[in-house]
């Protein structure tokens, strides 16, 4: 289930909004998940975000275009994986499946750097055939909310919620008169441009 970066209470907090003030305490909200999903949009991730999934589940993957050569063996690209407790490997070819060993998870360390397993490494052998399919049953996403989607999930929502005082994309100041805003914030960008999956 979609997950905000931010909470609504903090946008109000930031924006010295009385918490009494019940539209635009509901403008607020509105602000928070759309920046958290817009942020989800951008980096690729739409459907599933930068949570940890509360339970396990199991997820299938074909060969064709996953596999990358290592020089210890082949490396089978996943799905983000947030928590290795419990993580299961099998493989199929038919209609059964049975328990793949002699595997590593990688980038080593990736969880104790607060980021995610992508890839298994078969130690030393390859994952199968072209028609062999993979199920990892695992909790996938990221082990915590990077602080960088959520200071990004945090700009993004302020902006989105100051745009109800700017419908046509001009702001009035009075230091420097009517600004036009631009399309895309440098700075949310900047911090969420790293977390940008290849091919978005």
């Amino acid at each position: 289930m979609a997950q905000e970066y931010v909470t609504a209470a903090d946008l109000r907090l930031q924006l010295g909004i009385d918490e009494d003030d019940a539209p635009k305490a509901a403008r607020a909200a509105r602000a928070v998940k759309a920046a958290s999903r817009a942020i989800d949009k951008a980096t690729g991730r739409a459907g599933h975000g930068f949570w940890l999934d509360e339970t396990p589940t199991s997820r299938t993957y074909r060969l064709d275009g996953r596999i990358v050569c290592d020089t210890g063996g082949d490396l089978l690209l996943v799905d983000e994986i947030g928590d290795t407790a419990g993580l299961l490997v099998e493989a199929s070819s038919g209609d059964s499946w049975s328990t793949v060993t002699g595997w590593e998870t990688r980038p080593d360390n990736a969880l104790a750097d607060g980021k995610p397993v992508d890839s298994l490494l078969r130690v030393g052998s390859a994952w199968g055939l072209a028609s062999t399919r993979i199920r990892v049953t695992a909790r996938f996403g990221w082990p915590a909310v990077p602080d960088d989607i959520a200071e990004a999930a945090m700009i993004q929502a302020s902006r989105l919620f100051k745009r109800a005082d700017s419908p046509e994309g001009v702001m009035g100041s009075a230091e420097w008169g009517v600004v036009r805003l631009s399309r895309r914030d440098p700075d949310v960008w900047n911090l969420i441009e790293p977390y940008v999956l290849p091919g978005f």
